[in-house]
């Protein structure tokens, strides 16, 4: 698998962008979908804060979050942020990780994308 060079994206959100709610899903669903077409994948999106959603139950951008883990993308989730949002029984794809995972990701990565 090719993967983007030591970057790490990290959604803080659930959705893309500011403004209009339904749009900024639409536009993170969009961002996901082509993503998980590409040949090369990020190496891992953390995701913390409101952005734990997208990797639940109902979710617009689960299918192709799930691609994505198929294809060896790591997803991490906020454990925390999922407990926060009473999330973890609906929470489908990726791993649920600390703030230390989160963390040592960040200072891992030459280059951090939030989104």
């Amino acid at each position: 698998m090719k993967t983007f060079k030591n970057i790490l994206i990290q959604v803080t959100q659930n959705g893309m962008g500011s403004g209009d709610a339904a749009l900024g899903l639409q536009l993170i669903e969009n961002y996901f979908r082509l993503i998980s077409e590409e040949s090369v994948l990020p190496q891992v999106i953390a995701f913390y804060n409101g952005g734990v959603r997208l990797l639940c139950e109902g979710s617009l951008a689960i299918d192709s979050l799930k691609t994505l883990e198929q294809r060896g993308v790591k997803l991490v989730a906020c454990k925390t942020c999922l407990n926060y949002f009473e999330l973890m029984d609906k929470f489908e794809v990726g791993i649920a990780g600390t703030m230390i995972d989160i963390m040592t990701l960040q200072k891992a990565a030459d280059k951090v994308i939030c989104l």
